[in-house]
């Protein structure tokens, strides 16, 4: 396979601009097939904004977005919503629907794009409860009633509703506790080996980057002005990069660099 080929996901020239406030000013980045691909960036720098505006929430002024090899900008609306149905999207806090149960939540996108009987849509559900370690029985519960852990797992079941070939995760291990932390990380590798998924996540948490990405991108002054495997970001001379990767919060014994 050619690298071109390889490349799931491409953004060309992204801008995005709030008033008079520039955001992305120019931004390439190329996301790989089946990897796991961590986005970081200093808080404020439009990490989630570069994620909305590839999902189509926030407009952008110029640039060229290209996922599953077709140009968005040259889409008609039945290639987009056939588009849209490859892509799952887990937000930062969930964004469940606290009206609806945790297993109609997750058939949100089922009655949105595909029309299945009620009953199918129920034991899909489950099976995606189940795929993300969650109960049967957590299906029948509410948003409320859920802690934040199970919130993240019911929130990334909806995610992989439709069976997408890549996720967008939004900070998934923020508020969790380090070992709840460390089981999601686990969970998303465990779901990319076996479902071939690609993951754009991201992220403030170290340690799900030294323990399961594959890529790391970092976003400064409006670009993507480093990426590659965690050595690259060990070697990088950027200030920000040192001292966010080898500052005093850092990992010294790096997990997948040998």
């Amino acid at each position: 396979m050619s690298a071109e080929a390889d490349i799931v996901l491409s953004v060309r020239d992204m801008h995005v601009r709030f008033g008079s406030n520039v955001v992305l000013d120019g931004l390439d980045l190329d996301v790989r097939r089946r990897e796991i691909l961590g986005f970081v960036g200093a808080s404020g720098t439009g990490k989630s904004v570069l994620m909305r505006a590839i999902l189509g929430l926030t407009p952008r002024q110029a640039g060229r977005i290209t996922i599953f090899g077709h140009d968005l900008s040259a889409v008609d609306d039945d290639e987009r919503i056939l588009i849209d149905m490859r892509m799952g999207v887990l937000f930062q806090h969930g964004a469940l629907f606290s009206a609806l149960t945790v297993a109609e939540n997750i058939e949100v996108p089922m009655r949105e794009y595909v029309q299945l009987p009620p009953k199918l849509m129920r034991e899909l559900a489950i099976v995606k409860l189940e795929m993300v370690g969650l109960k049967p029985a957590d299906g029948d519960k509410y948003p409320s009633e859920l802690s934040g852990g199970m919130i993240k797992r019911a929130a990334l079941a909806r995610a992989l509703s439709l069976d997408p070939d890549i996720v967008f995760l939004d900070e998934p291990t923020s508020g969790l506790d380090p070992i709840g932390a460390a089981e999601f990380d686990e969970l998303i590798a465990k779901l990319r080996d076996t479902m071939g998924l690609t993951v754009y996540m991201v992220t403030h948490d170290l340690d799900s980057l030294f323990t399961v990405a594959d890529r790391i991108a970092v976003l400064g002054e409006g670009k993507v002005i480093a990426a590659g495997p965690l050595s690259t970001m060990l070697a990088h001379d950027n200030a920000w990069i040192k001292s966010y990767f080898r500052g005093k919060r850092a990992r010294h014994i790096p997990a997948k660099v040998e």
